[in-house]
């Protein structure tokens, strides 16, 4: 993407015509992405929603919530029934049973999963509030 003059060696060069450029001078101050760290376990949003895809009896939108019981990290995976399911108790259970179970098995961390009703998670404009981390406000 760029490399510097080999008779010059004064600076690197951007081959423009292949590449747009952007120039940051802030100071880089950490994660881009939503990484958390659980109990000692590294947990990727998107490995939970990969999970909660597969519950075809529940919705695709989830807020994590993460808070402290005394010197613990806990994750509660706020879901939603979908529409045609909401009605059957047994079918949630079931979804909610086996995404707890997924989430334990895969990733390696205990999670409380909570099914709230129908669009029962707050809806936002632009790119979706999907990890809450209460832990530094309980400390």
């Amino acid at each position: 993407m760029a490399s510097e003059c080999v008779e010059t060696k004064d600076s690197s060069t951007i081959w423009e015509d292949h590449f747009y450029p952007e120039i940051i001078v802030e100071k880089i101050t950490g994660r881009s992405d939503d990484m958390m760290i659980v109990r000692g376990v590294n947990v990727f949003p998107t490995q939970i929603e990969e999970m909660l895809l597969k519950q075809h009896a529940l919705a695709p939108h989830y807020q994590i919530v993460l808070t402290k019981e005394g010197p613990l990290d806990v994750l509660t995976l706020n879901v939603e029934p979908c529409p045609e399911t909401a009605p059957y108790a047994s079918v949630l259970d079931q979804a909610k049973a086996a995404l707890t179970y997924d989430i334990k098995a895969l990733i390696g961390v205990s999670a409380v999963v909570q099914v709230l009703d129908v669009n029962g998670i707050e809806r936002s404009v632009g790119k979706a509030r999907r990890v809450i981390d209460q832990r530094k406000a309980a400390s």
